[in-house]
């Protein structure tokens, strides 16, 4: 991403935090990632209550007198009502008691500017259940806290409807971060989700059972010491109808992203504009763990490099794990492998249906670049790649039009930098068959003569910007991940400050 610096007022800054709520996405709101985010959230047509840690809950819940505990608001609050939390420690488990409705979202909301920790140490949160906990509710929002030391899930959504889960971190979880359960029209957005699975189940970020849902921008990693943690980012069981788009998945001991049907029939799912990377496993998987239907799955500009395999399709774990209509497309997989082993495409399942493999670049690798049992190999469409790198002896495959042992040139990889270099040979050749619109970087395809292999395309003008991030510091050693506020350029002729 290109980056520029420039001098900016505080009261600029101060402008952009304030509006930060008004771009925040909600079920069909806002798509632009790069729009100005922050703390703030804007209030619908309902009353606004405040809590402090120096509050009472006898008080009215006013700026000046605010409630002791964020649950008394839970309690009081109706349809159209946000709450603003002030600095400081929460010890307390919160459950909404009422939803909002159509443009009457309820919202939990960190004061604009100040960390507010919800903390569950000593806390009793039952099992199934959250330190946070919506289930059951419809309508309602939470933004911008930070949710540690659960003992099940951090922030959780069961039997619910239209919930925006934006801008929080949470660490130190029994079971996943965040989640969403038997519920339609999520979103789950810019969290950083850290450390989730300390015991043995679910993911750090779980979409189960749910339909019409959207999970983007979103950093996840790391496990807490002594741990092995869980995969990182899992879309499961009958699940449809949803986007997982921009997130970071890294330092993980299990799958990165995983889409895995159980014993359900799971489809129409995209995946793509995420970065996996050091993950000790899989970068990317699809599963039929149970013998579900995994159909109408779409994964495209997406980046996996440093893992055990950039993309697994598996075979796990019964005797029937049907796939269908399968697309992968336009992808980077560069660098993974470990002790000898590993892969940029590895297909392990024999039961698909109609598997396209287009346009993607597999560099590097260890041990193999795209690999398949040859029984296989009839149900695939493989077309357009760029390999290079190690192969294995008795499985890898080569579609029509591939390029074979040819270097893709990337700007940095060492870095992790997968752009392509001016003369590379993955520029201008690759398949308009299926083909993205739009690149890793949101940019237009094709620029040029063709579409390019891998998941950027060469050449096509960035927009110039300047990203700041906004960081809130925690009283502890950990920090508030939020996504980068976006400046316009200066206009040509105005005054920059020297690099």
């Amino acid at each position: 991403m290109k980056t520029k610096r420039m001098l900016v007022t505080a009261s600029v800054l101060v402008a952009l935090l304030l509006a930060a709520g008004q771009a925040a996405g909600q079920p069909g709101g806002p798509e632009d990632p790069q729009a100005p985010r922050g703390t703030m959230v804007s209030a619908y047509a309902g009353k606004v209550y405040y809590v402090a840690t120096t509050g009472s809950d006898s008080n009215p819940g006013t700026i000046a007198q605010p409630w002791r505990t964020i649950q008394k608001a839970a309690s009081a609050m109706e349809a159209g009502d946000t709450v603003y939390i002030r600095a400081g420690t929460y010890r307390e488990r919160v459950v909404p008691q009422h939803s909002g409705d159509t443009d009457q979202t309820i919202t939990y909301a960190a004061y604009p500017g100040e960390s507010v920790t919800i903390d569950g140490t000593g806390v009793d949160v039952p099992q199934y259940c959250g330190l946070f906990d919506l289930s059951g509710w419809d309508y309602i929002r939470v933004s911008g806290l930070r949710v540690v030391h659960s003992e099940y899930y951090g922030i959780v959504a069961e039997n619910s409807s239209h919930v925006t889960i934006e801008y929080n971190y949470t660490y130190d979880t029994y079971s996943s971060g965040i989640s969403s359960w038997n519920s339609d029209t999520i979103i789950v957005a810019g969290n950083e989700v850290v450390g989730a699975c300390t015991g043995p189940w679910q993911e750090h970020i779980s979409i189960s059972n749910t339909d019409t849902f959207e999970v983007r921008y979103n950093r996840i990693h790391d496990v807490v010491p002594g741990t092995e943690g869980k995969e990182g980012l899992s879309v499961k069981d009958a699940s449809s109808h949803g986007k997982v788009y921009g997130n970071q998945v890294y330092n993980l001991n299990h799958v990165g992203i995983y889409v895995d049907a159980e014993a359900e029939h799971l489809f129409d799912v995209e995946v793509y504009q995420n970065v996996v990377h050091a993950i000790e496993a899989m970068g990317f998987s699809l599963a039929s763990e149970q013998g579900g239907l995994l159909e109408n799955i779409r994964l495209y500009n997406n980046v996996a490099y440093n893992n055990l395999v950039g993309l697994w399709l598996s075979a796990c774990c019964t005797a029937t794990h049907p796939f269908k209509d399968v697309t992968i497309i336009n992808n980077t997989f560069a660098y993974n492998g470990r002790d000898g082993w590993g892969g940029g495409i590895g297909i392990e399942n024999t039961q698909m249906q109609n598997v396209v493999i287009r346009n993607n670049i597999c560099s590097q690798n260890i041990y193999s670049q795209m690999a398949a049992p040859p029984s296989i190999l009839p149900e695939l469409t493989v077309d357009h790649n760029l390999t290079d790198g190690d192969r294995d002896p008795e499985f890898e495959f080569y579609g029509v039009g591939d390029l074979v042992d040819v270097s893709p040139s990337f700007v940095n990889p060492l870095m992790g930098n997968y752009h392509l270099l001016a003369g590379s040979p993955a520029i201008d050749h690759g398949s308009a068959v299926g083909a993205p619109g739009t690149d890793f970087d949101g940019q237009a395809r094709p620029y040029g003569t063709g579409y390019d292999i891998g998941a950027y395309e060469a050449g096509a003008p960035l927009e110039p910007a300047v990203y700041l991030p906004l960081v809130v510091r925690a009283s502890s050693s950990v920090s508030m991940w939020m996504p980068p506020v976006r400046l316009a350029a200066p206009e040509v002729g105005q005054h920059e400050p020297a690099d």
